[in-house]
């Protein structure tokens, strides 16, 4: 029995599309933890049809960037203390394990794709916070995986970016914390660069355990009271 399989690659590109500026709309501070995400002012927003933006939340949702409720529809999904918590743990592990194998079988073009990917997040910072830092940071980690050879390694970590990504922006906007992130990340890129495996593991592991640091410190003094 024949059936007609072919399917259309522009509905796909633009429901990519929409994916992808949904993500970093939230991942920006569009839309705030907790906000409801309604059909209709989206589709105005975006400019396309329904169909997309279902689409697109229903793989946000996958990703637990979106959360839907009985009654009351897609939100922004928070984060709780004990699930940031155990986030930036296992975070801190992966990424210290691909920093080291970055570093030992990394190719030099990775490297140099690296050094630039710190020199832009320098400028970005420069420009102050905003959706450039985000795309900044964004692809420093992407290079970071790129350079550990793991097929593995980037797909878990990638999940465990699009979770955090929701606390990015709030860390990096906290007093004295963007200065100090550069330096991590600069860390890192050297020790990569020197080919020292431990010494990039160790730098991964320190910027991780950092930023956790601003997370869950924010997280604890912002927690909604129980009800």
């Amino acid at each position: 029995m024949q059936t007609d399989l072919q399917i259309s690659r522009q509905s796909a590109t633009l429901r990519v599309k929409v994916e992808e500026t949904l993500r970093q709309a939230i991942a920006g501070g569009r839309f705030k933890p907790g906000q409801r995400l309604v059909e209709r002012e989206l589709c105005e927003m975006l400019g396309v049809g329904r169909t997309s933006v279902r689409e697109a939340m229903r793989q946000l949702e996958a990703e637990g960037i979106i959360t839907s409720y009985p009654h009351k529809g897609p939100v922004v999904s928070t984060i709780t203390y004990e699930e940031a918590q155990q986030l930036y743990t296992v975070r801190a592990l992966l990424e210290g394990f691909a920093g080291q194998q970055f570093a030992e079988h990394g190719t030099a073009a990775d490297i140099a794709k690296l050094q630039a990917a710190v020199v832009e997040f320098e400028a970005a910072a420069e420009s102050g916070v905003g959706a450039r830092l985000i795309d900044a940071k964004n692809a420093f980690y992407n290079c970071l995986m790129d350079g550990s050879k793991n097929v593995f390694v980037r797909q878990m970590l990638t999940a465990l970016h699009n979770r955090i990504n929701l606390l990015r922006m709030t860390t990096m906007t906290q007093p004295g914390r963007l200065a100090h992130s550069i330096a991590e990340i600069r860390d890192i890129a050297n020790a990569i660069q020197n080919r020292n495996g431990p010494l990039a593991a160790a730098a991964c592991k320190f910027h991780i355990d950092q930023a956790a640091k601003v997370a869950l410190e924010y997280l604890r003094k912002n927690a909604a009271p129980e009800t």
